[in-house]
């Protein structure tokens, strides 16, 4: 499961297709519908969240937002009308890490998208996160850059 801190718009299709799925996994295991992924390390920055599944929520949202401008068609219904919440802080060092784990899964599979990416050093946040300097996050299973 990744939970990407990276915007959704950065993602080839084949990774905004995986993203959708995982984050609607997510969902299930934060309303206590799955008996897997229960303990998965990608959940802890929801689970801390006042309103968890109002986070995931808007997190779905956002994915959405960019499969629209795709032109994909990405259920909506699946997704709670709960208010949003606030932002959820995160740290430089995790976009970074992320950002650097995304460019090596493009170099693999869509070449092409990474050369449209080249030149910039750190990627926009999911509108879900708020940027603060830091390491990377503990719970990151990813090498670091």
């Amino acid at each position: 499961m990744r939970l990407w801190t990276v915007h959704p718009g950065y993602l080839d299709a084949q990774g905004l297709t995986a993203l959708w799925r995982e984050a609607l996994l997510a969902q299930a295991v934060l309303r206590g519908l799955t008996k897997g992924y229960r303990s998965h390390p990608q959940l802890l920055r929801f689970r801390e969240q006042a309103e968890p599944l109002a986070a995931i929520a808007a997190y779905l949202r956002g994915i959405r937002s960019e499969a629209d401008l795709r032109g994909y068609r990405f259920n909506g219904a699946l997704i709670p009308g709960l208010p949003a919440p606030g932002l959820i802080v995160e740290t430089e060092g995790q976009l970074a890490l992320e950002w650097n784990h995304l460019k090596a899964k493009l170099a693999l599979r869509n070449p092409e998208r990474l050369a449209g990416l080249q030149g910039l050093l750190l990627p926009e946040p999911h509108p879900l996160f708020s940027i603060q300097p830091g390491a990377s996050r503990d719970w990151e299973k990813a090498p670091a850059p």
